[in-house]
């Protein structure tokens, strides 16, 4: 089986050394420089196994960019591995890629990707991701938050073992985003997903009223119906109304997501951030309580490290102590010193809560 690896790069002689020591396993690897004004290509150019072809997008969007990318990658590849130049493939990707694509049948490959990571190097946001795919029958759309577009029957595949983790240039801007939602948006007006993600970025960018509009357009639109990015529409929109001081609908938003996609940790968090800083701990234990007791990640919408930290667990704590339940206040904050032990605060509350 033959397997490429293809790229999109611009300015990216920093990474090259790193993302080249985990990209050996590729049979080929086929780059397609954008305009680097750095010494990418020549850096590029020193591996025997690269070929590097240059691409002018003039007006630039992502999909234009991985399309051409693409077209570069010979027909007679089976596996074709679209990664970027800040991402690391864990060793033996090649392998966890063979032991579940079947060939001429699988078109498609699911994986983690890891977007970002905490201090000690750990996942922090993670989701999984489908930039693995067949040679023919794909190409990509949406100038931003570019997805690959299927015009074949499609047989996608499941891999636990292959993992990607995303080691980004901080210093690099993505003020370009905004722009391109919003010709995404003007291109595909019904299209539920560029309205979350425009809706999102907008909330980003702290444009909040803007950010309401959009999202509640994005809730209202006949094509929303995949529940998560629904109900984390409906998370944004009550973040926007707290930023606002809008606690009311806030709340009420909050409660929206919950109700809409209970299994999910970050709905509920939301949901206990708004309300324990609202002093209504009553409702604040109950839904830290709802998210510490989903125990696994979900495979479908974004995970958050903020809904894995230790900040549920101090949520739960300091609002069964307002509500008199110190049992809970005691085993919560044990949960939560087990993920931050060297947190101060947290150990205070710990040797008060141990008098009591």
């Amino acid at each position: 089986m033959k397997i490429a690896i293809y790229c999109i790069c611009k300015n990216e002689s920093l990474h090259i050394e790193r993302f080249m020591q985990t990209a050996q396993e590729a049979d080929h690897i086929y780059i397609t420089d954008t305009g680097s004004s750095d010494n990418s290509i020549e850096l590029l150019k020193q591996y025997s196994n690269v070929t590097v072809n240059t691409a002018l997008i003039n007006p630039w969007r992502f999909d234009d960019a991985r399309n051409i990318s693409l077209s570069f990658v010979p027909l007679d590849v089976d596996v074709c591995v679209c990664v970027d130049l800040d991402e690391i493939l864990s060793p033996g990707w090649r392998q966890a890629i063979e032991r579940v694509w079947i060939p001429n049948k699988t078109t498609k490959l699911k994986y983690k990707y890891n977007w970002s990571h905490l201090e000690d190097g750990s996942p922090g946001t993670t989701f999984w991701y489908e930039k693995i795919h067949s040679r023919s029958g794909y190409r990509w759309v949406k100038p931003v938050h570019e997805v690959l577009h299927s015009y074949i029957d499609e047989n996608i595949a499941m891999s636990y073992d292959f993992q990607l983790d995303h080691w980004p240039d901080l210093s690099k801007s993505r003020s370009n985003y905004l722009a391109l939602l919003k010709l995404a948006i003007d291109e595909e007006p019904e299209d539920d997903r560029s309205a979350h993600y425009y809706g999102r970025e907008l909330m980003f960018n702290g444009r909040y009223e803007d950010a309401i509009i959009e999202l509640k357009r994005h809730i209202n639109l006949k094509s929303a119906v995949w529940i998560p990015e629904v109900a984390n529409s409906m998370r944004y929109i009550a973040r926007c109304y707290f930023n606002l001081n809008d606690i009311n609908n806030a709340l009420y938003y909050s409660q929206m997501a919950c109700i809409k996609c209970p299994e999910q940790r970050e709905v509920w968090l939301e949901f206990a951030k708004i309300a324990y800083h609202n002093q209504d701990y009553l409702s604040s234990y109950y839904a830290s309580k709802k998210c510490v007791s989903i125990i696994e990640r979900e495979l479908t919408y974004i995970s958050e490290p903020e809904s894995w930290s230790e900040l549920p667990w101090d949520i739960l704590s300091i609002s069964a102590y307002n509500i008199g339940h110190l049992s809970d206040a005691r085993n919560a904050i044990k949960e939560a010193i087990k993920i931050n032990p060297y947190d101060s605060r947290l150990q205070s509350n710990a040797e008060l809560l141990s008098k009591d």
